[in-house]
């Protein structure tokens, strides 16, 4: 094991587009390991080896907006919670075609960065509008996300999109999602209107999502309104996203741990982003709080709550190698993907960051770069 001193110094050469790996920085099979992940210049795909053999690499992180969708809830009378939404979670972009990815910009960048796929998700903006235009709205949306992914199949997947505030519904757009448009699963908020999707109004979705052993990946959105937080994150930090977006993450697991839907569920397969949020930071107080006050706890559990953190994934989106070294302790390494929240700048290094983590087996690299991707979204091997 390198010493923290060595290590600083290795990560020292990282770069936005590349990360230099000095044999003297890293010890044994741990540096074989780092210098045969590193290469791709400018032009050119890189290709992630690990001892010696190629490693697909999934990006189960990123977004894309579809403006055919958005312009339909645009022209859409009243409807003014949806219209700001949309402001609030515009992406950056040059231009349409970079929300579609239909330019090298997107596929030169995956290249870089050593990414083989990725896996786009919309983020909800949808859920305050009326039935009708839901149900118009994710139709057209799910038709484009698929016709983006038939431009390049081995380098583009996408999540489903659903109006969950419409339970019976997002059930069965999430199946037409799959079976009938071919998407990878489906994406969802942390919440609905104020409303916990750990409800039993929202269990018809949740059984579908079993049953179809669908890969759900939950992505917060309007954070500050939904914590609370929103006079509180006012002023310079952009607190409001990065203090709400991983606390609105973590409201969401720790109701569907504690109001018991993975015990009524417990086949379901729940992707959480930006690592869980802080979860993953300070676990065991959800073991020991229903001791302190019992009478809060109101939902008989079948195993003690972090056991639940075995049945939830997270990506890998924690930006240090201590950050996912600890994660890796918490939920374990077959429980962690790769994400680079692309097109935000969040990340440019997400391989490096799996490369660099010091502690980890060729075998907890493979599964966190694309590995477990792989099996969650039932891909034939590489």
């Amino acid at each position: 094991m390198p010493d923290r001193r060595n290590f600083l110094k290795g990560l020292a050469y990282a770069s936005a587009g590349s990360f230099l790996f000095r044999p003297c920085c890293f010890a044994g099979a741990y540096a074989n390991t780092a210098l045969q992940a590193a290469g791709g210049t400018a032009g050119k795909r890189r290709e992630v080896m690990i001892a010696g053999k190629r490693v697909r690499t999934v990006d189960l992180h990123c977004h894309v907006q579809i403006p055919e969708a958005v312009d339909l809830v645009k022209a859409a009378p009243g409807e003014q919670s949806a219209k700001a939404a949309i402001a609030a979670i515009a992406i950056p972009t040059q231009g349409t075609q970079e929300i579609f990815g239909l330019t090298p910009a997107r596929l030169g960048t995956m290249d870089r960065e050593g990414i083989d796929l990725q896996v786009f998700s919309v983020n909800a903006f949808w859920y305050s509008v009326g039935r009708d235009l839901a149900t118009r709205l994710i139709d057209l949306q799910n038709q484009k996300l698929a016709a983006i992914c038939r431009t390049s199949p081995d380098r583009y997947k996408a999540f489903a999109s659903v109006a969950l505030q419409y339970p019976d519904l997002a059930a069965q757009q999430m199946e037409d999602g799959i079976k009938k448009y071919g998407l990878s699963g489906v994406a969802i908020g942390g919440s609905v209107e104020g409303q916990e999707l750990s409800d039993r109004k929202f269990d018809p979705f949740w059984a579908k999502a079993e049953e179809l052993q669908a890969l759900v990946f939950m992505h917060p959105q309007d954070s500050e309104n939904a914590t609370g937080i929103s006079k509180r994150a006012r002023g310079s930090g952009v607190l409001g996203n990065v203090i709400g977006n991983p606390l609105e993450t973590t409201f969401f697991l720790s109701h569907m741990i504690m109001e018991g839907v993975l015990d009524r569920f417990p086949n379901l397969k729940i992707l959480a982003a930006h690592g869980g949020g802080y979860l993953g930071s300070y676990p065991d107080r959800l073991d020991v709080g229903c001791s302190v006050f019992p009478k809060q706890c109101t939902v008989k559990l079948k195993k003690k709550p972090t056991d639940y953190l075995r049945q939830i994934y997270v990506d890998s989106i924690v930006f240090t190698p201590e950050g996912l070294r600890h994660l890796v302790a918490v939920f374990g390494a077959g429980q962690i993907v790769s994400g680079t929240d692309y097109p935000y700048l969040w990340t440019t290094t997400p391989v490096d960051l799996v490369m660099s983590t010091p502690g980890l087996s060729d075998a907890d690299r493979i599964a966190m770069l694309g590995g477990t991707a792989a099996k969650l979204l039932k891909m034939s091997p590489a």
